[in-house]
């Protein structure tokens, strides 16, 4: 029989590089988008050991491009004197549309645009942006209760069996 259009593999193959956990913990994440990034050859290279961090990082829009500010990507330890500025703001790659919605929800008040993660998905370089908007202390404390709450409803779950 002859096989479709799609391969049988409808998994993604994902390499995580790293995360932004404090994303979740300082900001209410309201809607997320995948976007590429536009990298050198060592920044690639440092990727790939999987090095970098998204600390202190956010997405800014200027224009109608969109740029990453503030992640790190260490230097390349091969990469001699072409290497690469570990700080230097990075171009994310975006259809018109998609940041024209998102420029839409991050320009009003309150609201800004956090990296989440970044990860390889066949063999690109991509990183997952999120319209996001800021918690207070008494939000942070709400959250931290319904995860105590959560995990001893799963160990009184786990001591019934």
């Amino acid at each position: 029989m002859a096989k479709s259009g799609k391969s049988d593999d409808s998994k993604e193959d994902f390499k995580i590089i790293c995360r932004n956990k404090r994303a979740s913990f300082d900001y209410e994440l309201i809607d997320r988008l995948e976007c590429g990034i536009a990298l050198c050859g060592t920044e690639v290279k440092s990727l790939r050991d999987g090095i970098a961090s998204l600390e202190d990082s956010y997405a800014k829009i200027e224009g109608h491009e969109v740029w990453l500010i503030g992640a790190e990507i260490p230097e390349y330890a091969m990469g001699n004197r072409l290497n690469h500025k570990p700080k230097r703001p990075r171009k994310l790659l975006l259809h018109r549309r998609e940041i024209a919605s998102f420029a839409a929800k991050a320009t009003q008040k309150g609201f800004t645009l956090v990296p989440v993660r970044m990860y390889f998905k066949g063999g690109l370089a991509k990183v997952e942006i999120a319209v996001a908007r800021g918690k207070q202390a008494h939000d942070k404390r709400e959250t931290q209760k319904q995860r105590d709450a959560d995990k001893a409803i799963r160990q009184a779950m786990m001591r019934r069996r």
